[in-house]
């Protein structure tokens, strides 16, 4: 079979297809014919050798998540069957023709549901679930301000937010185009290569901030952010893609005085960890995609064989919504 290989860390042309071994199913796994991959920005990580659970320059295959027709089924998975259509978490990359997963992390597609669209929501339709309503427990009427709003996890909070009865969304963005998705989708956004989001938010606001930060880029745009915590607001910490995957730092004493709270959550710390907790978010979101009450915006298709072109592109920060792979 075929899959694209990264033998040491770099830039996009380090990804090559190569023949590789079929993988086959253990007990407590199923084998999945892939349809439709997923490209994450975590995948970027990888690639550059700055996303954690990958060994350090050691061949890999990237991805996190994809969907297909399960074609084998280990002797000791029960709920599962051969021909069925799902999303899953490969136990490795998913970059492949051909993955193997846990049977804890695959999850059934409702016909109604396009093999691309059940890939490309699946890591970020249960991680913008969580992160609003496990993790940062948002409430009808409280504000929220997303980072990164034109991405995948972006578009997907936005909506979910909105049926969540959240009041006003702001979100900040790189360009004008994206500034006019986020806008569609029923945010106000923020150009923060223009403008300073923290003055703005302090201005739209009233000096009182907002409820709730969603925050993946880190180092000092999530200590900037914390500039703009609202008293008893919560900022979640979930991605560091910012340039090196610089940390950011926060000062305790202006954290219980106010009442506010940061708070971290990792879908990969939790597919390894605690998988049956990431059901509920999935349950959710398809739910939501079968009655058509969340839409997932896939902006590019590329061959398996192109993921290096697709990785250029969302490495520029110019893509918007999600990118796909067809194997």
């Amino acid at each position: 079979m075929k899959a694209i290989i990264a033998e040491t860390p770099g830039p996009p042309e380090v990804l090559k297809l190569q023949d590789v071994p079929k993988p086959k199913a253990k007990d407590n796994e199923v084998l999945i014919k892939v349809e439709a991959i997923s490209v994450n920005f975590a995948d970027i990580k990888a690639r550059i050798g700055q996303y954690h659970g990958v060994a350090a320059n050691q061949p890999f295959t990237p991805g996190l998540d994809c969907a297909g027709v399960i074609e084998e089924v280990g002797s000791a998975v029960v709920g599962l069957s051969v021909g069925e259509r799902v999303s899953a978490f490969p136990s490795s990359g998913s970059y492949a023709e051909y993955v193997v997963a846990s049977d804890q992390l695959v999850y059934k597609i409702p016909e109604t549901v396009s093999f691309e669209e059940a890939a490309a929501s699946l890591t970020v339709g249960i991680t913008a679930f969580n992160v609003l309503h496990k993790v940062a427990r948002v409430q009808p009427g409280e504000s929220l301000l997303i980072h990164a709003a034109a991405g995948g996890i972006g578009t997907t909070a936005i909506q979910l937010a909105k049926l969540a009865g959240v009041s006003k969304i702001y979100g900040t963005v790189g360009s004008g185009e994206k500034m006019e998705l986020v806008t569609q989708l029923g945010a106000r956004p923020i150009n923060y290569r223009e403008e300073n989001f923290v003055d703005v938010l302090s201005e739209w606001t009233g000096g009182k901030g907002v409820d709730v930060i969603l925050d993946t880029i880190a180092g000092e745009n999530f200590e900037r952010s914390l500039e703009v915590l609202a008293p008893f607001g919560r900022i979640v910490s979930f991605g560091h893609a910012n340039e090196g995957s610089v940390p950011g730092n926060v000062k305790t004493d202006e954290l219980h005085s106010s009442c506010r709270a940061v708070l971290g959550y990792s879908t990969g710390t939790y597919r390894k960890h605690r998988p049956e907790f990431l059901r509920e978010a999935h349950e959710a979101i398809s739910d939501l995609l079968e009655q058509q009450q969340l839409t997932v915006a896939i902006t590019g298709r590329y061959p398996l064989a192109e993921a290096a072109q697709a990785h250029v592109l969302m490495e520029s920060r110019k893509s918007t919504g999600k990118l796909v792979l067809i194997p």
